[in-house]
């Protein structure tokens, strides 16, 4: 037991010896390690100092050599800008000395000038005074050849004098009375244009077919009925030819009278929506659209009479022109005529500072006759006098409904108006139906006409056949040349051609000449 204390005491000592001698040895080591890690971290940091100060020594080099280098830049733009503005300014001082010489020498000029013209202001004085001696010697000399005395010489001379001043007055008369004529036919086309410009009514083309829809192609053996008893009747009753072919789901109507047509399609759309087709059914079907188109009539008579602005007109002439709405005068629609010479007519009266109302009211009307021209004998100019008068119109709008064709001299103004307005609304391109043959070989003729003088290089018919521009070959045709040409192919076309209106001939001369910038 003594043994184990003492080898336990022995233990401990050992151990509290080589705990510290442990301790110790341990310390020293991570001391070295320490040592060691903070030398290389010394030298780290000295290696990035130095390379640091290299980089700021070369950033500093190139700093220096980029300042010296704009510095040098800034030296040079300005020394050059310097430069410029010394020889601007040289400039300046020699166009400054060259202006002052320049006075200078004007100056010298003036005064000599001045000098001049006062010396020829003092001959002529002389010269004055010299003429005066000579025209009193020439007036005591005249008086003694003559025998006259200066009043009675003068005298005689006023009377010369006023001869002459005579014939130049009426020489200057007749001038201005050509000037005057030209001005005044000048103004009329201005009025006439902006009359045209003003108005712009539609033009209906009437044909002699109406065309009817159906809801399919069944309807077309109820409208023929049982052995044809239904168109029978319906043609009977309308005086309309019915066309049933195999155009799909349509029927035909065919007719000279407008009338009788609307009445027909009204009457036939009515029977198609009721479905009930007989004879009986289409009578009454009828009667209805013979009212409804008596209805219509009034309504466009009284319509065109608003449009227009003319009030106050009998209710029978209302009804006529409402009648017009189903005439036709060469495909032109005459109640859409009307309406366009009335509101021309209206223009024209306000340019001229007339009664536009009554200019209107007389346009409306100048062809009211041809609402019942074809049921009473004479001309629609007639017929619509005695209409007028019958219905209390005015002396002005009867004599303008009877001078409107030029078969009676107007009496006014308005008549005149009328005139004019009823030529344009007639005349115009699109006014009036052609066929495209007869256009085309109108358009044809007009520019073979022009093609075949001398000198044309290419012509142009333009403006629906209202104008033909016409090219000339400027080495062929002189500037004198154009004025004879262009009425000898105006006098051509007067005596080969036939045409509603004006033709204008255009003649155009001009020379080209093309040169290449390279």
């Amino acid at each position: 037991m003594t043994g184990s204390i003492i080898t336990i005491i022995v233990c401990v000592i050992l151990l509290c010896i080589a705990i510290p001698v442990t301790w110790f040895a341990a310390v020293s080591y991570r001391k070295k390690v320490v040592e060691n890690q903070i030398g290389s971290a010394e030298a780290k940091a000295r290696e990035i100092i130095d390379d640091a100060l290299k980089v700021a020594e070369t950033k500093k080099r190139e700093a220096l050599l980029e300042a010296k280098e704009e510095s040098i830049k800034t030296k040079n733009e300005l020394e050059k800008e310097v430069r410029e503005r010394r020889t601007e300014v040289q400039r300046y001082e020699k166009r400054v000395l060259a202006k002052e010489e320049a006075l200078d020498r004007k100056t010298s000029a003036v005064e000599k000038k001045e000098n001049a013209l006062y010396a020829k202001e003092e001959e002529v004085a002389k010269m004055k005074e010299e003429v005066s001696k000579l025209n009193e010697q020439r007036i005591q000399e005249l008086e003694r050849i003559s025998g006259l005395t200066s009043e009675q010489a003068k005298d005689l001379l006023l009377q010369t004098v006023e001869d002459e001043v005579k014939h130049d007055a009426a020489k200057l008369i007749k001038e201005s009375e050509a000037r005057a004529k030209e001005e005044a036919d000048k103004k009329a086309k201005e009025y006439v244009i902006t009359a045209i410009q003003k108005c712009a009514a539609d033009h209906v083309t009437e044909s002699t077919i109406s065309v009817v829809q159906l809801p399919n192609d069944e309807m077309k053996g109820r409208i023929i009925g049982r052995e044809g008893r239904n168109i029978r009747t319906l043609e009977t009753m309308t005086g309309v030819d019915l066309i049933i072919d195999d155009t799909p789901e349509a029927v035909i109507l065919s007719g000279f009278d407008p009338m009788r047509r609307d009445v027909a399609r009204i009457a036939l759309e009515k029977l198609i929506v009721d479905g009930r087709i007989h004879p009986a059914r289409i009578e009454e079907m009828v009667e209805k659209a013979k009212r409804e188109v008596d209805a219509l009539i009034k309504e466009e008579g009284e319509n065109a009479a608003i449009e227009v602005g003319v009030h106050g007109i009998h209710p029978e002439l209302i009804r006529l022109l409402g009648k017009m709405r189903y005439r036709t005068s060469f495909g032109q629609n005459a109640l859409k005529h009307s309406i366009e010479v009335a509101q021309l007519s209206g223009l024209l009266a306000g340019e001229l500072g007339l009664d536009v109302r009554l200019a209107k009211r007389a346009g409306l009307l100048h062809d009211i006759g041809k609402s019942v021209d074809h049921e009473v004998e004479g001309s629609h100019i007639q017929i619509g006098v005695d209409l007028c008068r019958k219905y209390k119109e005015s002396a002005v709008v009867i004599n303008a409904v009877e001078s409107h064709h030029g078969d009676v001299e107007p009496q006014s103004l308005i008549a005149c108006i009328v005139q004019a307005a009823d030529t344009i609304s007639a005349a115009r391109p699109g006014a009036r139906r052609e066929t495209l043959e007869t256009y085309a070989n109108r358009l044809k003729q007009l520019e073979d006409i022009a093609d075949a003088f001398k000198g044309v290089e290419k012509s142009f018919a333009i403006q629906a056949g209202r104008e033909i521009r016409i090219m000339v070959v400027p080495e062929q045709v002189s500037d004198a040349d154009m004025v004879l040409l262009a009425r000898d192919i105006a006098k051509q076309i007067e005596s080969e051609l036939e045409y509603p209106g004006q033709i204008k001939v255009n003649v155009i001369r001009e020379s080209r000449i093309t040169d290449y910038a390279k």
